[in-house]
């Protein structure tokens, strides 16, 4: 019997136009979620309120979160090597925060939790994205990389924070106005009460946190290892 030998095959890169593609759109993202952090810090600077802060930031934040979306399709015609279900599933809490939350209640945007939320994800984007735009032209900085698989240590569970406080202040005004809720009788025979999923998907992140945690900590130390080897 001969032993076949089983080659690793590497994930194929994206062709030139492709790389200019995603250069372009890296670069976009990078710009748009600074700016939304700079929006943010002028905003509180000059004495702004909750009050005032989501029509300030609204359209930043609906445009680049909801570009994320592209992301999907990205992985779907294999221009990076992430898989499509796991990036959908790290796309689709922050769209539906922004979508089936801030956009449609009035509690939520003026929950302290946005700001966290601007703040955590404005920074953790200009790192991310600022590092990918790099990684294409090979050109990544051992800061960017540290930071890049460092920064979520504080800015993750502050994230996470702010996304339950703005989900929380939009509670009692879904109950109230049985937002999105589907009472029976109807034509389908099928009832939904978005209150009790909203309140089942908040506690969906009490096991679901340790698990994404525990996986960017175990990438952590695969990269951070990985870029010390090179070193030595």
């Amino acid at each position: 019997m001969t032993d076949k030998v089983i080659k690793k095959t590497k994930p194929s890169e994206p062709s030139a136009l492709g790389k200019l593609y995603l250069l372009s759109y890296n670069v976009i993202q990078t710009i748009g979620w600074f700016y939304l952090l700079w929006q943010s810090l002028v905003h509180f600077l000059n004495r702004g309120t909750l009050a005032t802060y989501w029509d300030e930031v609204k359209w930043t934040i609906i445009i680049f979160q909801n570009a994320a979306i592209l992301e999907v399709v990205h992985a779907a015609l294999r221009l990076v090597p992430s898989g499509v279900m796991v990036v959908l599933m790290q796309v689709y809490s922050r769209v539906f925060l922004v979508c089936g939350v801030l956009l449609t209640t009035q509690g939520a945007p003026s929950s302290p939790g946005l700001p966290l939320c601007v703040l955590a994800w404005s920074i953790t984007e200009i790192v991310r994205y600022g590092y990918y735009a790099l990684n294409l032209i090979n050109s990544v900085p051992q800061s960017l990389l540290f930071l890049r698989y460092s920064t979520f240590l504080v800015l993750y569970p502050l994230g996470i924070t702010g996304e339950l406080l703005c989900m929380y202040h939009a509670l009692d005004e879904i109950a109230s106005e049985k937002l999105f809720t589907i009472l029976m009788p109807n034509t389908w025979n099928f009832v939904f009460n978005y209150y009790y999923f909203l309140i089942f998907y908040m506690l969906l992140y009490i096991p679901l946190f340790p698990v994404l945690f525990g996986h960017m900590l175990k990438q952590r130390n695969k990269m951070l290892s990985k870029d010390i080897k090179k070193q030595v």
